[in-house]
């Protein structure tokens, strides 16, 4: 089974999305409001919920939050009504870009993102510009503490499952987009709860170093820094010194 190097960069860039504690609320509270109404409020047949609700607790979000966010969503309160949005396009050195958001002004969001990218050498393009260059796909992340490596890349095999790296960090599973369910309910069932989601993972991956580098993570940074946006993928790979 073949190990993504982008891994470990998606790790460190989580580490430091998870630092900007407010926007990260603003994020999570529109997951858990837009799964809930997709896929209702009970978590035992929600797995999207569900996995927002490991990341609010990660976050250490209060329960009366993620409470009034699931009732929002499954329709017994008033609120804002958010709709899914995705972005295409090419960044500093030609680097594929997708852009997940959830946004209650598509106008608005748009906007913006065609604005950030062409401010940091980027360039916004028509939906499907790039995304044939992907894989969609299910990833699950359980804490080291888990298993151990041998233990979590068996049962990963077995349940069905494409991929496993584990490091000092944890355990990353990666499976079809559409085993993500059977994956996850087995490896639950043996090491609990982890992190859900579906995610795009790049087919080839492109070394950026020196200014390319620089400013496609400040393409990504700003672009996450947007309360709409939820996820930033791309097909690049930075050493460790140009992320941290």
């Amino acid at each position: 089974m073949a190990g993504h190097s982008q891994f470990k960069n998606i790790m460190h860039r989580k580490g430091a999305q998870d630092a900007k504690k407010a926007k990260v609320f603003t994020k999570i509270i529109r997951e858990l409001t837009v799964a809930a109404r997709e896929g209702g409020p009970d978590v035992n047949t929600n797995p999207r919920l569900r996995a927002a609700m490991t990341g609010a607790r990660e976050s250490n979000m209060p329960k009366d939050t993620m409470e009034r966010a699931i009732k929002r969503g499954a329709g017994h309160e008033e609120g804002t009504n958010y709709e899914e949005v995705r972005y295409e396009g090419y960044g500093p050195g030609g680097i594929a870009v997708i852009v997940e958001g959830l946004t209650d002004n598509r106008n608005r969001t748009a906007s913006d993102v065609r604005s950030t990218f062409g401010k940091l050498g980027g360039n916004l393009g028509e939906s499907g510009s790039v995304n044939f260059m992907f894989n969609r796909a299910g990833v699950l992340k359980f804490p080291v503490t888990a298993a151990k490596p041998d233990e979590m890349f068996e049962a990963a095999l077995e349940a069905g499952a494409d991929d496993v790296q584990s490091t000092e960090d944890g355990h990353i599973v990666i499976c079809a987009h559409d085993a993500l369910s059977t994956v996850r309910d087995d490896l639950t069932a043996k090491f609990g709860d982890g992190e859900t989601k579906l995610t795009w993972l790049p087919q080839t991956e492109t070394l950026v170093t020196g200014d390319v580098a620089k400013t496609l993570l400040r393409l990504i940074d700003t672009l996450e820094d947007n309360d709409d946006v939820q996820f930033v993928y791309t097909n690049a790979i930075f050493e460790d010194e140009e992320v941290e």
